[in-house]
């Protein structure tokens, strides 16, 4: 493995190229299954650095390199935008009236070809094969599976370890590992529940759906509040209720959108029975002539990390970054679709974060305690990483991860 003076000089040497990179593809950002330029741009950048080229899923890209016998790392980047109108003011700013890449993947693919670089132009400090695996499609739960459904596993080489990390809010250059669960098991669920309409003015002769609905809601609350152990985490949102279209018609019939975040299996599945006990109890208790329809989407697996592969990396980051840049995350409520890809592979995998805030500024609001209302998250329209350090870090620890299989048998 390189010294981390002799790394950091061939990774300072590629930003020019990344950054080019990276504000082309935040000012052309596309959505999920729709990210054809971006896979072309991707399939060019992949191509000329000699990689072997895979298309799963319409625009999922995987590039390969191949050298001696080794170990086999695949690192993925996700690569969808978000249905949101950029307000940053970046001079390189979204040309996609609409859409903008509001979570930062724009930078995972420039960080995860910036990787691809490094070990293309520098084989004598690994041996093994090197997957990069570009997905679609992360923020509505399609593009892992489609990936998959398309030959992933049977096609690629089965993986020893799978990596994945995620730019964050928080000081650009940190990085944040964690064993175990670090981003959330999320499930969304359409209930559709029934009553019988009538006229506004005889509510006597309808089974109201909008009071029926209103009360669901109210005791849905309870699943948490007083259902979940204290200690454990859950949550349970209720995004929206849509019932009726005029002041004087009682529907019959009313829809909830509900999200589920969870870390524990078990807790997700007592979650679920408890959201159809207290739906059919409800629904039987107002005389609801039809029973309840439930329907599961967008669904995101739990991401927890394997312990001795995030030890390993951990280490290796440390090692190279220095103690002090490197540290304990909490788990994140966010939902992820990586998981997916290790789990259909059978492999262990590790997911970190990668700070992208402008340090002062993060300090700043951090003692003032103005974080959440000062700096913007993940899918805000004023959502803008640093690129410096960013790009450098993220693409360092793309590097140092994989080396630390790739490069562990070489001679010192």
């Amino acid at each position: 493995m390189p010294a981390p003076e002799q790394l950091n000089s061939i990774i300072n040497k590629q930003l020019p190229w990344q950054e080019e990179l990276y504000k082309h593809f935040h000012r052309h950002p596309e959505l999920g299954l729709k990210e054809f330029e971006t896979s072309q741009r991707i399939e060019s950048e992949l191509v000329e650095l000699g990689c072997e080229i895979h298309r799963f899923g319409g625009t999922g890209i995987v590039g390969v390199l191949r050298q001696d016998l080794g170990p086999v790392v695949l690192a993925r980047a996700d690569m969808d935008a978000l249905p949101v109108r950029e307000d940053t003011g970046l001079e390189y700013s979204s040309e996609v009236d609409g859409v903008m890449h509001a979570c930062g993947h724009d930078m995972h693919v420039t960080t995860l070809l910036g990787a691809v670089r490094f070990f293309a132009e520098n084989r004598q400090y690994w041996k093994g094969t090197y997957i990069a695996l570009f997905q679609p499609a992360e923020e509505t739960a399609a593009g892992a599976q489609a990936m998959i459904a398309d030959g992933l596993v049977e096609i690629l080489p089965r993986p020893e370890v799978a990596l994945a990390q995620h730019v964050m809010p928080g000081e650009a250059g940190m990085i944040g590992t964690k064993p175990g669960p670090i981003l959330s098991a999320g499930d969304c669920l359409r209930i559709t529940i029934y009553g019988r309409g009538a006229h506004g003015s005889m509510p006597h002769n309808s089974v109201d759906p909008v009071v029926l609905a209103a009360s669901i809601v109210l005791k849905l609350q309870t699943i948490v509040s007083r259902e979940t152990q204290p200690g454990h985490f859950a949550v349970l949102t209720v995004g929206a209720l849509n019932a009726g279209s005029t002041a004087n018609i009682i529907p019959d019939r009313a829809q909830l959108l509900l999200n589920i975040r969870t870390y524990e299996p078990e807790i997700r599945q007592r979650m679920v029975e408890s959201i159809r006990r207290v739906v059919r109890g409800e629904c039987e208790a107002a005389g609801s002539p039809k029973d309840a329809d439930f329907e599961f989407y967008d669904q995101f697996p739990l991401t927890s990390n394997d312990q001795t592969v995030n030890t390993r990396v951990t280490e290796a980051f440390e090692n190279h970054f220095g103690t002090d840049q490197v540290y304990l995350t909490d788990p994140a409520t966010a939902s992820e679709d990586f998981s997916r890809i290790p789990d259909a592979f059978g492999i262990p995998y590790v997911y970190w974060t990668v700070g992208c805030t402008d340090a002062q500024q993060y300090r700043d609001a951090s003692q003032r305690g103005t974080v959440s209302t000062e700096i913007p998250a993940n899918h805000s329209p004023f959502f803008a990483p640093v690129i410096n350090p960013t790009l450098a870090t993220g693409t360092g620890a793309q590097v140092i991860a994989a080396l630390a299989y790739l490069g562990s048998d070489l001679p010192e």
